[in-house]
């Protein structure tokens, strides 16, 4: 199949193909007339790519997913690399999630500081207390 038909099928751009493949992630063959050649396993290693990045992974972190179904595995993860870069990530999401949690955890202090600062709030001002 060409490119367009790639594209079309795996939900995806022609742009993002030629990427793909300036970045070693996919690679085309070539027909006489120069005309890039893709077939089953080129949908496949493209959907693998696009699901791996919806789920966070950047594109450089799914060159073992790549390699793993280009050697012939059922799954891009069926890999010890793949594995690993799942591990690492899922350490970087919790290292964040704590930054996160101690970042929320000052602003409801702030906050609650804050609150206990104001005015009654059940008070209803009196007519002559409200600003025009």
């Amino acid at each position: 199949m060409r490119i367009g038909e790639l594209a079309k099928r795996a939900g995806t751009t022609t742009r993002a193909l030629r990427f793909y493949e300036s970045q070693g992630l996919l690679e085309a063959r070539r027909t006489a007339n120069g005309y890039r050649e893709y077939d089953e396993d080129d949908v496949r290693l493209v959907d693998e790519i696009r699901t791996l990045q919806a789920v966070g992974l950047t594109l450089d972190d799914t060159r073992p997913f790549v390699e793993c179904l280009r050697a012939g595995h059922e799954a891009g993860d069926s890999c010890a690399d793949s594995i690993e870069v799942y591990q690492r990530k899922l350490a970087e999401v919790d290292a964040c999630l704590e930054r996160l949690t101690a970042v929320r955890a000052g602003l409801v202090t702030k906050l609650t500081a804050a609150w206990a600062r104001q005015p009654d709030p059940c008070r209803v001002a009196e007519p002559t207390e409200l600003k025009e």
